[in-house]
């Protein structure tokens, strides 16, 4: 009887697979440190322009201290929050203290301003899901049906209802909604609280003005893709109109539809402040409205850098999906 065999040796990369996955890694570093360099240049741009911007709203020391203090009053409060250096010494101790990501303490509360941005996002981020998660279940069927209808009666009452409804604002859909399901059917509240149902309004509103949209994209995707070759020959061999879309001409629009959800779901993360005002919804949209009309800058200067930094990593998380996705892409490097 002969001996078992041991087993096999683990089998070590060639020379040639190296010296091709050297250049890969190389790409692969020089795009990260492109994508830092990018967003330091942003957060260093957005915060010295809404440094700019902020001290031209006002003077919190009036906010803080009330409009009828008297001068010895706004010079202590200055002195107390730091406002009462110059416009320049001001910049470059906000400078200095943002590379330590150190946004100071709410005039208004008194509280650490990152952490009141921190504490307020997730409720956001929540909308925003719920929202981007409505657009896609109403936007992709009605636009794959769309895109793949023969001009008639139907498909053109279509296109002209989204037309009309991608002109209305969010803000006026809001107010619909809450006269309808508030004020008369009594079926969900109008204001946040707490609960899953309060947040059902607010996500139909910021979903109203992003279906119209993306109905017309994946429309168009479709349509583009039911004019290929490969969607001729699966007509031609007996498939139903309902296989074609679904299995052929839908999966190969993916791409766009992607694209475009990927750009507003980073639109969201910055687009909800009215949508969020309107409905009394605890994110961070209703804490940037309150913060400006407090003038309380640390707060605001911190909202808008958490803000840039969620799009820009929603940006670099979509290019990497477009990699995966398309090869050609990962193969030209883009």
């Amino acid at each position: 009887m002969s001996a078992m065999a041991g087993p096999a040796p683990l089998a070590s990369p060639s020379p040639d697979t190296a010296a091709r996955a050297r250049p890969a890694m190389r790409l692969l570093a020089r795009q990260l440190l492109n994508r830092v360099a990018q967003l330091v240049i942003l957060l260093f741009v957005i915060s010295s322009v809404l440094f700019v911007l902020l001290r031209l709203t006002g003077d919190p020391a009036v906010t803080i201290a009330g409009e009828n203090a008297t001068p010895d009053t706004l010079a202590a409060v200055r002195q107390q929050y730091g406002l009462d250096g110059s416009q320049l010494h001001q910049y470059l101790t906000f400078i200095g203290n943002l590379l330590h990501l150190d946004f100071g303490s709410s005039l208004a509360t008194g509280q650490d301003a990152l952490g009141m941005v921190g504490a307020q996002l997730p409720a956001t981020l929540r909308l925003a899901v719920a929202a981007i998660i409505l657009n896609a279940l109403i936007a992709i069927p009605v636009g794959a049906w769309l895109g793949s209808r023969r001009r008639g009666v139907a498909r053109e009452s279509a296109s002209f209802l989204i037309t009309i409804a991608q002109g209305i604002p969010g803000y006026v859909v809001g107010l619909l909604l809450i006269q309808v399901f508030a004020v008369w059917l009594h079926v969900l509240p109008s204001v946040a609280n707490g609960g899953f149902t309060s947040m059902i309004l607010p996500a139909l509103t910021l979903a109203s003005f992003q279906v119209p949209k993306m109905v017309r994209v994946t429309a168009a995707s479709v349509a583009e893709a039911g004019r290929a070759d490969y969607i001729l020959t699966a007509t031609a061999n007996g498939a139903s109109p309902s296989t074609v879309v679904l299995r052929h001409a839908l999966p190969n629009a993916l791409l766009a539809v992607t694209a475009m959800l990927g750009a507003q779901f980073a639109f969201l993360l910055s687009g909800t402040l009215i949508t969020e005002y309107l409905f009394n919804w605890p994110g961070l949209g209703l804490l940037m409205v309150n913060s400006v009309q407090r003038l309380d800058f640390p707060v605001v200067q911190a909202a808008v850098f958490v803000t840039a930094v969620m799009v820009f990593v929603v940006n670099v998380v979509m290019d990497i999906v477009f990699e995966l996705a398309d090869p050609r892409l990962r193969r030209s490097g883009a």
